[in-house]
């Protein structure tokens, strides 16, 4: 009479089999999602700023030339510290200015800078020192 032997579960090789696919995904994704991760803070650090510009605007609008009040980005309705950026504007010069993000978070990203630039007709543009991976479309290097 033959024993039969019952199924007790994985064997060793084949948990070790396991380990080496997952490790190997993991080696695979982590790099994306590192990388899809600064790309997010970037584009948040971005929209922090956006709202300045309109702020920006009606003061121009208004005929505001106090340059302290361009410069204090309290009254372009953003705050000086978020936990993506530390917020700065430039007084206008001849109708030129900007609104200005140093970034913090991810350190691929980290003290780099996103602006939004107006040029003397009132256009507004984006530039960044952010590596082109991690910068949005919409903005030129800096």
């Amino acid at each position: 009479m033959s024993r039969q032997r019952a199924a007790a579960g994985f064997t060793l090789i084949e948990l070790m089999i396991v380990v080496a696919i997952v490790a190997i995904l993991a080696a695979i994704a982590l790099p994306q999602y590192q990388t899809y991760v600064a790309r997010s803070q970037v584009t948040a650090g971005l929209h922090e700023i956006t709202p300045g510009r309109t702020a920006y605007e009606t003061l121009v609008n208004q005929g505001t030339v106090d340059g302290a009040t361009y410069a204090d980005v309290g009254n372009l309705g953003l705050d000086t510290d978020t936990p993506r950026c530390t917020i700065s504007a430039s007084v206008p010069v001849a109708g030129t200015g900007y609104v200005q993000c140093v970034l913090k978070g991810n350190t691929r990203i980290q003290d780099h800078w996103i602006k939004l630039n107006r040029d003397a007709n009132g256009t507004w543009s984006c530039a960044s020192d952010v590596d082109p991976q991690y910068r949005p479309s919409s903005c030129n290097a800096g």
